[in-house]
């Protein structure tokens, strides 16, 4: 049945014996390229079997085209290329051939194009004919990089920060521990930019003496960028929208409390709702809280200290969500945390349901959840067999 991912095609792929044994997952090193979790009974598919680390997108940047999902290959240090996986047939194909270190996670899911950015040139290439296109070059001294498309694949949005001062904080201190304080405390010009891929029209839509992060177009309104004020989650207000064609600005959500916190924001399929961490205060209560984009009006539902995830996402029909989970060094400080978690929500709550053991696996590789195409699954990448690797985990339970 076409469009029905990952099932029939693993049963063909892999035998009965294999796809029936339990493990605890990362408990060998190499795990097998499916095994059903030990602790919770759910299988667990291995989508990149190419040799190197592969990673999957960040968590709110949209992976798929169809039946295929869009990951990078790193085979050493200098190269990482484009590939994709057919999530009927797991078959991987190489999309970029450029042999450096690309940039960008933007997919035209509508034209299956790929974004990606080499220096002061953006390109495109289409994943079936596979022809790169360059789409854009900077203007020289313009050191900017292109975060996200519009829903009609017209215009590519960014930052820059003046002088290059943010770089340099990031060069001298290159933990996130370090950076994060620093660039906030110092206050230096940003700017939001938009570049008309039909007219070739470079323009600074919104300037701020701050520093400006995740920005993320709606995936159903071609003129609404979202942007953050990055920075301590507790001492910004941090979601905001701009309409790129008016400059007309909006604040999505307030705190109301001391230490309250809020971020790791992220569009609904439908592009009505931005979904957001919540803390009330910081590291006490947890939610996940959703702001309608048009009146203002929040829902949350609550989860406990170990449910809370570094990231959370929404399946395409808006009835399930997913969380990564997170060890005890991150905000929660969360005892048993480590899972990849399926939610349900129920009145002001999650019931959760948890998919992957991950205690064999290290945070500071983000997992970065995204729900398959058809919903059936929850894709992620982590560390536990000692690269990156990108998995994909049955939410229905094993039989």
């Amino acid at each position: 049945m076409k469009g029905l991912l990952l099932t029939a095609s693993l049963a063909a792929l892999t035998s009965a014996t294999l796809a029936q044994e339990r493990l605890e997952t990362g408990s060998q090193k190499p795990m097998p390229n499916e095994w059903i979790d030990k602790q919770t009974g759910h299988k667990v598919v291995k989508l990149s079997r190419l040799p190197g680390s592969n990673a999957s997108f960040y968590f709110h940047n949209n992976p798929f085209v169809g039946n295929k999902m869009i990951f990078y290959n790193t085979s050493d240090s200098t190269k990482r290329e484009i590939f994709t996986v057919d999530l009927n047939t797991l078959q991987t194909e190489q999309i970029t051939h450029f042999g450096k270190r690309i940039g960008g996670e933007i997919v035209d899911n509508k034209r299956g194009d790929v974004y990606y950015q080499v220096k002061d040139s953006v390109f495109s290439i289409n994943i079936d004919d596979k022809k790169p296109k360059l789409r854009y070059v900077f203007p020289k001294n313009f050191k900017a990089s292109i975060s996200t498309l519009n829903a009609d694949g017209t215009i590519l949005a960014g930052k820059y920060s003046d002088g290059g001062r943010e770089q340099e904080i990031l060069r001298r201190y290159p933990e996130k521990s370090q950076y994060f304080n620093r660039i906030f405390d110092a206050k230096i010009p940003n700017t939001l930019f938009t570049v008309n891929l039909k007219t070739g029209e470079l323009k600074d839509i919104h300037k701020e003496n701050t520093w400006l992060g995740h920005i993320q177009f709606s995936p159903t309104d071609p003129n609404l960028l979202m942007f953050c004020h990055e920075g301590p989650w507790h001492k910004v207000d941090r979601m905001w929208t701009i309409d790129v064609s008016t400059g007309l600005i909006k604040k999505m959500h307030t705190r109301t409390m001391d230490m309250e916190i809020a971020g790791h924001e992220f569009f609904s399929p439908d592009g009505q709702t931005i979904w957001f961490d919540h803390q009330k205060p910081r590291s006490q209560k947890f939610y996940l809280t959703g702001t309608d984009v048009k009146t203002g009006k929040e829902r949350s539902y609550e989860l406990t200290r170990n449910e809370w995830s570094i990231h959370f996402n929404i399946s395409k029909d808006q009835k399930l969500f997913a969380g990564d989970g997170g060890d005890a060094g991150q905000v929660a400080k969360a005892e048993d945390g480590m899972w990849i978690y399926l939610f349900r929500p129920e009145v002001d709550r999650f019931v959760s349901e948890r998919l992957v053991n991950m205690k064999a696996h290290g945070y500071k590789l983000e997992p970065n959840i995204h729900f398959s195409p058809d919903g059936k699954w929850v894709i992620f990448r982590a560390n536990f067999e000692g690269t990156s690797q990108v998995y994909a985990v049955e939410i229905e339970k094993a039989k």
